[in-house]
């Protein structure tokens, strides 16, 4: 009989974390301005390759009316491929006892519940640590997009990440939404809290803004990087700066054994998803198939495609965390 609750158990658990997931994904998605798309769009092979036309401005050019026709050097409309790569992941296995489920007599559908939004903000959890530490690899490999202070030691601070957005130019403005950690977070709202230049006042109240953009906190573990000094990154991103992408090939088994006292169940999980940045692209020689976490956290396993930095992903700010706020 618990054999046979566990195989119904095991039945029903994988669609509701489906479910439960896509309804997490929405809110995620509204709240992030859309830096980081995490999607339930399939994914297919190992890599997802993209092709796209080259900007072509290098094709302007000056005419003098009065002069006399002379030959202009052609400049071809070249396509280039942008690459995301597929990542895998696992659950388990989880060992339990079918008995404790009859025991107490507990609904399966409780059971399903419980696991099913586990899983569900489990998987949502490992989708965004990647899609951060791939993000943060790609943009602080790329000097153009980087303002690091760490080494004065100075902290992160709004005038940093303002100078870190600054590297867009004039197209700063596509920078929707910031990434950081809870203790960076709190170290902007103490600066607010001094607000020695009055610019966050709204009448008696201080108002935390963070240069007017939403803010992603989260701690991540590629936000913070120990050494010497121990560091703090916070992430300006643009719309669509990672795509996450579902793999379609969540599989989970439920596995009943006997020869101990009490009869056990394991479970185990495998799932995949792939990741994709605005402007790079995932180097298939270097970086491989099914990458590992420190291969997709290697700056130069993403190659940057695009002919301007104001066509990535974003800029990054990284400050010292030993400084005392």
């Amino acid at each position: 009989m618990a054999l046979s609750q566990m195989q119904v158990f095991n039945q029903y658990i994988m669609p509701a974390t489906i479910e439960t997931l896509a309804q997490m994904v929405d809110k995620f998605n509204g709240a992030s301005a859309g830096a980081i798309r995490l999607t339930t769009a399939g994914f297919d092979g190992d890599f997802l390759q993209e092709s796209f036309f080259a900007a072509v401005h290098s094709a302007q050019r000056r005419v003098d009316r009065y002069a006399s026709i002379a030959s202009a050097s052609a400049t071809d409309l070249s396509q280039l491929k942008k690459s995301g790569v597929k990542v895998g992941g696992g659950f388990g296995p989880i060992k339990f006892e079918p008995s404790q489920l009859t025991w107490l007599q507990k609904p399966t559908t409780e059971g399903i519940e419980v696991a099913s939004r586990n899983f569900a903000e489990a998987l949502m959890k490992d989708q965004l640590n990647t899609a951060i530490a791939a993000l943060a690899a790609a943009i602080g490999n790329q000097a153009s997009a980087t303002n690091d202070v760490s080494a004065t030691p100075a902290a992160i601070t709004y005038s940093a990440m303002n100078k870190a957005n600054a590297k867009f130019g004039d197209y700063s403005s596509a920078i929707v939404a910031n990434v950081m950690t809870g203790s960076v977070f709190h170290r902007l709202i103490s600066q607010n809290l001094a607000n020695t230049p009055t610019l966050f006042n709204a009448g008696n109240v201080t108002v935390v803004d963070i240069l007017g953009r939403p803010v992603i906190v989260t701690d991540a573990p590629a936000l913070y990087v120990t050494g010497t000094p121990n560091k703090d990154k916070v992430l300006g991103l643009a719309d669509g700066a990672a795509v996450v992408y579902d793999g379609g090939d969540v599989i989970s088994n439920v596995q009943t054994t006997n020869g101990n006292t009490r009869i056990e169940t394991t479970m185990q999980v495998d799932y995949s998803f792939g990741v994709s940045l605005k402007g790079y692209t995932w180097d298939e020689t270097n970086g491989g198939k099914s990458p590992t976490d420190a291969e997709l956290a290697t700056g130069s396993n993403w190659d940057k495609i695009a002919t301007d930095i104001k066509q990535t992903a974003g800029v990054i700010t990284i400050g010292s965390a030993d400084v005392a706020f």
